[in-house]
């Protein structure tokens, strides 16, 4: 796996592990308060968490051209994923006002 560095994995899993985290704990969170549109967040925030997945596992093949797609998937869930994150936020705002 010569494509990237070994920092640059660390990086790498370790934001995957840092957003799992984050959905894990804004979930219970939503429980815990009673506040379930926490739990739309934290929904919101899965299609960010497969497009992370994709890139690694595309980096993880030594960048093959046989995996290609994957990056055309992982651009795809950064899309619906920064979408979903943009109207989560705008509801947990709407909703806080009221």
């Amino acid at each position: 796996m010569h494509a990237l560095s070994l920092g640059t994995w660390w990086i790498h899993w370790t934001s995957v592990l840092e957003w799992i985290l984050a959905i894990v704990l804004l979930h219970r969170l939503a429980r815990l308060e009673t506040a379930p549109r926490l739990n739309g967040l934290a929904l919101a925030m899965t299609p960010a968490l497969v497009s992370a997945m994709a890139a690694c596992s595309w980096h993880l093949t030594d960048n093959s051209e046989l995996f290609r797609p994957l990056v055309l998937l992982q651009a795809l869930f950064t899309l619906v994923g920064n979408c979903c994150m943009a109207l989560a936020a705008w509801n947990l705002q709407r909703t806080s006002r009221a």
